[in-house]
């Protein structure tokens, strides 16, 4: 929304954001890190959320459908994984159709693909 001399106001969020603009990483760290405190019952509480939903994950994993069942199956532990990661990054530079073909076809002839047949029912 612009303001009555056609600008946009700046809030207070964005002034305090535009501060830290081009801070060194370092010193951005040290700062957090030192508001990160937490007392031992918060440390506690976040172990026992945490582990809430990563046991809430788990179970769901046995209801996987879609994309659930692929990123399980070609995660980044495997080579296809990684193969598909790095496709999807470059896919996102490739200016032209030809150049894409060309990447997919170099990106998924180096993967071991067929070890991944009938193993997961949902894909």
């Amino acid at each position: 929304l612009l303001n009555h001399s056609g600008e946009y106001p700046i809030s207070k969020e964005i002034m305090n954001i535009s501060k830290y603009w081009l801070i060194d990483e370092k010193e951005a760290m040290t700062k957090l890190v030192e508001k990160a405190h937490m007392s031992s019952v918060q440390k506690a509480q976040v172990r026992e959320r945490a582990y809430g939903l990563v046991e809430k994950v788990r179970k769901n994993r046995l209801k996987k459908s879609g994309i659930d069942a692929f990123m399980i199956e070609y995660d980044l532990s495997s080579e296809e994984g990684i193969v598909l990661m790095c496709l999807a990054e470059a896919l996102l530079r490739v200016p032209d159709k030809y150049t894409i073909d060309l990447l997919i076809k170099d990106k998924l002839t180096s993967a071991a693909w067929k070890n991944h047949v009938g193993m997961e029912k949902h894909l």
